[in-house]
């Protein structure tokens, strides 16, 4: 029975981003039928396939071995404030010194990739593949497919396009982004919560590749292609610049600066307004005598106990699980994990629940995403400002429901 509540969630989440289109006619039904066909092929082999999970752990593997190499330079520069929670000397986990400033070194490695001629077959590799698939362009392919290892970094292996991207394909990149996890976050969750929960980056890892059809499905419904993209078609790939490879490696860097930048604004401005409608609630139910006044996360629990319901979670876990959604909206992601992990480890919460929310909370999808996706791709492309800042509800709307999307198709598979 649950299984079925979970198919017929995973229909109700794309017909909820349809009837939010900007233009329903111009829906692309073959796009939504193969990318839901994918998400659901990846689901059935993510949890059947024999070796697949091994395969996914050593992707996984990879990436944590290009952020231990980043370490080398934030361990320079900070000290034990680049020291994650676990280690020795760590003084907890801090934001700008060991997450953000990552975006320094992927951006310099990304720069260094694009003058060594290496990115440009792989975005004609990419766009063959979903331009045949999904019907996407270049761009926004190699966007998405990027997110799989990085997060708001992945604009910068599009940047060459970004000021030509049409509203459609920035749609994409924003909400692609928003769905997944980037990997300086997956790291963090493996080496804080891996002795409470062993099979987590497994499991990070399948969201994120469940989350990248799903991203495009939905930003596609919602903000339909109407204009022509200019690597639709065939791609056109910048030939290898010219110039000294360290001056790229150079520019790469300050590129990452001012993305940790404006990702750092976006997130003090933002999170500063959650704050400050709490203490409006707060002040509002004390002038009414309440003694427990509401606040923005449990409001948006008890809207989101039918999204719970519809994700196949058991009856006994749906306010917890709905507490949890709503947690991650306001209050990004981390809070709602460390709950998740918190009921684990006291035996409060079921299995088939534990499986289904590492999949639905799984992804950049709350109110701080907006301004980090918005703020750090708009400091790439300041031209582009307008656009991306009238995008971004609407990438958080198909991002959530992307990460929506994922908990349902594990629900479909999940056997425990």
């Amino acid at each position: 029975m649950l299984h079925a509540i979970s198919a017929l969630g995973l229909l109700v989440f794309v017909a909820v981003a349809w009837l939010c289109s900007e233009r329903r006619k111009a829906t692309s039904l073959r796009l939504v039928a193969v990318g839901l066909g994918l998400q659901l092929a990846i689901g059935a082999a993510l949890f059947h396939a024999p070796g697949i999970k091994p395969l996914f752990l050593a992707i996984n593997g990879l990436v944590n071995a290009l952020l231990s190499a980043s370490k080398a330079g934030t361990d320079f520069v900070f000290g034990p404030l680049a020291h994650g929670p676990g280690a020795a000397d760590s003084p907890g986990f801090i934001l700008a010194t060991q997450v953000l400033v990552a975006a320094v070194f992927f951006a310099a490695v990304t720069a260094l990739l694009y003058r060594l001629g290496v990115i440009q077959p792989v975005v004609r590799a990419f766009a063959w593949m979903f331009r045949r698939g999904l019907g996407l362009s270049g761009a926004e392919a190699t966007a998405s497919a990027a997110n799989i290892f990085v997060g708001v970094e992945a604009a910068l292996v599009v940047r060459p396009w970004l000021a030509r991207m049409t509203r459609s394909e920035l749609m994409v990149l924003l909400t692609s982004g928003m769905a997944t996890v980037a990997s300086t976050v997956l790291g963090f969750y493996v080496s804080f919560f891996g002795d409470r929960f062993p099979e987590l980056a497994g499991h990070l890892v399948g969201a994120t590749l469940l989350a990248i059809p799903a991203a495009i499905v939905c930003a596609k419904l919602i903000v339909p292609e109407t204009g022509v993209p200019e690597t639709l078609g065939s791609v056109t790939v910048d030939e290898r610049p010219r110039g000294p490879v360290m001056g790229a490696v150079m520019a790469g860097a300050m590129d990452g600066v001012r993305l940790a930048v404006g990702i750092a604004a976006g997130l003090i401005a933002l999170l500063g307004l959650v704050a400050l409608v709490d203490m409006s609630l707060a002040w509002a139910g004390g002038r009414f005598g309440m003694d427990a006044p509401p606040t923005l996360t449990g409001l948006l629990g008890a809207l989101f106990l039918p999204v719970a319901w519809l994700l196949g979670v058991p009856q006994a876990d749906l306010i917890p699980a709905a507490e949890m959604l709503g947690t991650r909206v306001v209050a990004t992601e981390v809070p709602a994990f460390l709950r998740l992990a918190d009921l684990q480890a006291a035996g409060a919460i079921a299995p088939r629940t534990l499986v289904i929310m590492s999949y639905a909370l799984c992804g950049f999808a709350h109110i701080a995403s907006v301004a980090i996706f918005v703020g750090g791709t708009a400091a790439l492309a300041p031209e582009r400002r307008d656009d991306l800042a009238g995008l971004g509800a609407k990438a958080l709307l198909a991002a959530t429901l992307a990460t929506l999307m994922s908990g349902a198709v594990a629900g479909i598979f999940c056997r425990v």
